[in-house]
Parts: structure tokens; sequence; C-alpha cells
């Protein structure tokens, strides 16, 4: 029997959760961090490396009260982060600025120039990532940082993954080579591959700005999977935070990755990670590329597997700018939604209010709502959203399946699932699969599990899920509800490639307002 820590940073907190082998969940305790936003720049999001390991001291330090054990029962720790979330370092790992947050978008023109290059040079990386590179990722924000910041150049060292800056903090390395880089970040978000020697040619990244020149050496390092050690926690930090200094802290990881683990993720899995945004994670032996999808990376959600990640760069964030322009809050204006019915509102909603992360990848796009009324409401528009995304995840899922990644389940994980039971059958309709949702929070879960292999109390991550994770609650498709949302996805579809593709082929789209007046006076016809 043994304890662990499994931590989670998340966009505005970050989550600690002590878990026991035998006992399960014995305390979780969550400490928030402030996220910098400027109102003259709206794609600037940035956070502290200081306030968020005050914060994770905070947390752990809480969590441990709650549980009523003493910190030297903790074997081990493991953390997960958000992603792409990139800081410059100087030496001794010393921060030269805040994190450039994952949904920090200023680096825009740096990915499009990112993406030109690699197309025009045929490099296989961009491939690998869907054929974009998004302002989303770590290459395009540090060209960013570096061309902004010229009186901190010569002060640069290397830029790290938040998950990777965190645990060499931890474990008090001040030497960026000796710190370990993990292989979900830097493969999703990086380029990074063994298949062509890790990262790009120098002479290409050279290519894209001279800024660049040796940037190679100074990302150079260990990459390792998560059932490797990024190493041992440090008498500092182990005192800073009430644990034993010496127990191992594995390379970590992307939240929502690991929050696929701790949602039980297999092979034939597909787990939404619905939250802020959402992260859509698969599994395969293979390594089969999929256009448009943000990452195809062996090893980077399950150390066997190939990961595959997708998503849509707003979920609840879109759910939260109704609620905010209506006046009111997502749980007031919800109420009654469990009454609405597929398709009766007549409207179409396009998920874009933050741009599209897969399979578009264009972050020039904006949200669309077709088939508005006079009396329709804010309501009406939040229920057409919940829609609208769940059509954006099927478009995804679709790609993923014709391209060879096993679509068999269907785990929507995440915040929102948990207390959002219409979104969960909406998914479930719309995809025409039963959606499985975790009897709880797997937040932090994930990190959990792969702290437990840290510590060697299970051998395997199978064995670990099959004790640690929780059950389902099933949401089985309505086949009324799924014939009507056939109907109103065949739109949706022509209209995402329609408008969201610059260069795409005329679209005759005159049926589809008459046609969503039809689909909504069906559904009220027949009750």
């Amino acid at each position: 029997m043994s304890t662990v820590a499994g931590v989670d940073f998340g966009t505005l907190s970050v989550r600690v959760t002590l878990l026991n082998s035998e006992k399960g969940r014995l305390a979780t305790a969550v400490s928030e961090y402030p996220l910098h936003r400027k109102r003259e720049d709206p794609d600037y999001a940035t956070q502290s490396h200081q306030d968020q390991m005050n914060a994770l001291v905070k947390a752990t330090r809480k969590a441990i009260a709650d549980a009523g054990i003493e910190g030297a029962q903790i074997e081990a720790m493991a953390l997960d982060t958000t992603g792409s979330s990139v800081i410059p370092v100087g030496e001794n790992l010393q921060p030269l600025d805040d994190y450039y947050l994952w949904c920090d978008h200023r680096a825009k023109e740096e990915a499009q120039q990112i993406t030109e290059l690699a197309n025009r040079e045929h490099l296989e990386a961009i491939e690998w990532c869907g054929g974009v590179y998004s302002h989303e990722w770590g290459f395009a924000k540090l060209l960013h940082w570096l061309r902004h910041n010229p009186d901190k150049r010569d002060r640069f060292v290397t830029a790290f993954e938040h998950c990777d800056m965190v645990a060499a903090t931890l474990c008090g390395i001040t030497d960026a080579k000796q710190a370990k880089r993990s292989v979900c970040a830097m493969g999703h978000k990086w380029m990074w591959n063994p298949k062509w020697d890790g990262l790009p040619p120098q002479e290409f990244l050279s290519k894209l700005d001279p800024l660049f020149e040796g940037i190679r050496e100074k990302l150079a390092g260990d990459y390792e999977t998560s059932n490797k050690l990024a190493g041992h926690l440090s008498p500092k930090w182990a005192e800073a935070i009430g644990l034993r200094a010496g127990i191992p802290i594995p390379v970590g990881a992307f939240d929502a990755h690991w929050d696929a683990i701790g949602a039980g993720c297999r092979e034939g899995d597909v787990v939404n990670v619905v939250g802020t945004s959402t992260c859509i994670i698969a599994m395969q032996k293979k390594a089969n590329l999929v256009p448009g999808v943000c990452g195809v990376v062996p090893g980077s959600v399950h150390p066997d597997y190939t990961g595959v990640e997708a998503g849509l760069s707003a979920t609840g964030d879109i759910f939260e700018a109704i609620a905010r322009r209506a006046g009111t809050k997502v749980s007031e204006l919800s109420r009654g939604l469990e009454a609405y019915r597929a398709g009766q509102t007549g409207l179409l909603r396009l998920s874009w209010d933050n741009g599209d992360r897969t399979v578009l990848v264009n972050s020039e796009l904006g949200g669309v709502t077709l088939g508005w009324n006079l009396i329709h409401t804010a309501q009406d528009e939040l229920y057409a959203a919940i829609e609208g995304t769940a059509f954006h995840t099927r478009i995804i899922l679709e790609r993923m399946a014709e391209y060879g990644v096993p679509v068999d389940r269907v785990i929507n994980a995440g915040g929102i699932p948990q207390n959002n039971q219409v979104l969960n059958q909406v998914y479930a309709d719309v995809l025409g699969k039963p959606v499985l949702v975790p009897a709880g929070i797997p937040t932090s879960l994930g990190s959990g599990i792969f702290a437990f292999l840290a510590a060697g109390t299970f051998p395997t991550i199978e064995e670990a899920q099959s004790k640690m994770c929780l059950s389902y609650k099933t949401f089985t498709p309505n086949p009324a509800a799924n014939a009507t949302y056939n109907r109103l996805f065949e739109h949706y579809k022509r209209l995402y490639f329609a408008l969201g593709k610059r260069n795409s082929d005329p679209a005759a789209l005159g049926d589809i307002l008459p046609d969503l007046r039809k689909i909504a006076a069906d559904v009220q016809r027949n009750g």
C-alpha cells in the first residue's frame, strides 16, 4: 500500500490530489493563481512561475492536512500542466519572463511563417502536426518572445514547457542540459520526433529567422516519456511543500493527455477533455498521419502507444461569453435546457469564437450563428452552442476515423461533463455513440497513476487504471434526436469547410436557412 501526490496545473489553479493504492482518493486541494490579460490586447495571456509554485506549496500542504497524514508518507509526486505554455529562462533556470500561456495568441504571424516555410521546404515534421503549425505552440511563441524582447536576448539560455520547468524546479536542477524534456509536450507542440532525429533541422530554423540560430542546441537534452524520471524532490522544495526529500518525480506531460489516462483511456477510446477549450485524445498502436490533427506523437499519452491530439479552441469559454453578454451566469442560463430538443431552436452555431484548432487550424475565424429571428433568446444560443461544439467534435472524430484512428468508445472527461448532463446527452445524440462520463472528477488522477508507476506500486499503467479509475455513467443516443442531428450535421459540415477555408470551392448555401426552419418546425410538430 502506498500514497502518492497527483498534481494538475490548470489555466487558473493547481489541483493536488493524494491517492492511496488501496483506499483511493484521500484528499484534494486547489489553490488559484492570477491570469494576466490586457484589455488593449485580447491575444495576451501570461502567468508567473513564482505564483504557480506558491500555489503548489499551498495546495499540497492543504491536501496533506485534509488527509490527516504525514507528508513523509507520500512516496512520489507527478505533475501535468497546460500547454503549450512556454517560459524563456536564463542562467540557473531563472525565468526571464512570465509563461506564454496556452491561450496566448500573440504569435499568429510567427505560426503562419513556420507553416509556409515548412510546406515550401517539404519538412516532414509539418505533416505530423496536421500540415499547419499553430500560434498556440512552442516555436511560434518563442520566436514571438525573441522578436519582442531584444533587451533580454543576451541572457536567454533556453525555453521550457511548463511541465518541464516545474519538474526541473522541484528537482533542484539549475543546468538546463540536465533537465528532462517531455516527449508529450515537445512532440505535440515543438515538432519533435525520433523519426527525424528530434527537432527540425537547424538549417530550417535559421532560415525561418536568424534569431533561431543555434536554437536546436539550446533546446537539446534528454527527451523522455512519462515512465521515466525527471529527477527526485530536492531538500529545498521538500521542506517548502511538506514532503520527504528524494521521492521520485516522473517526466511530466500535458493535462489533457494525463486526464485521458485518468479517465481510463485504452486503444479504441477517444477522450474529450471538455473545459474552457476541448482537447480530444486517442491512442493507436500504429502511427497514422491525420491531416488537420494537431499532433501524432509516439509515446505521448501512453509510452507504448502513439498519441493523437485534436481539439476545439473554445468550449466552456463560449458558454461563458454567451452568459456574460446576457448579464448572467452559465449555471443560471442553463436552467431549463433539459427540456430542449434536438434542432428546436432553428439555430446553427459554428464554434469558432476563439479560432479553429482542428481540423482547419485557422486562428482568423470567428463564431457564426445562423437562423436568428426576433424572439430567440440567450438560452437558445447556449443550447445551439452546445450542439455546435458537438458537431465540431463529430467533424474531428470522422477525420480521425477516416485515417485509421480507432473510435470505438467516447469518454467525456474534464470539468464541464461532470456538471452538464444536457451536454453529455447532446454529444451522444450528435455522435450517434454512447458517451461515457466518469462518476467523479478524474482531473489529477492521471498524474496519480504516473506517480504510482514512479513509486513502483503498479508495474503497468493498465493495472493502475484498473485499480484507480472511476466507474462510468453512460448516455445513450436517442434515435429520434440522432436522426435530426444527422440532418443538421450535413449543413454544419458544408458550412464548416465552405466558410472556414479561404480557398474553398464554391458552395450553394441557400437551402440552409429554410431547412433550419423546417427542422425546427418538424421537431415542434412531432413533440
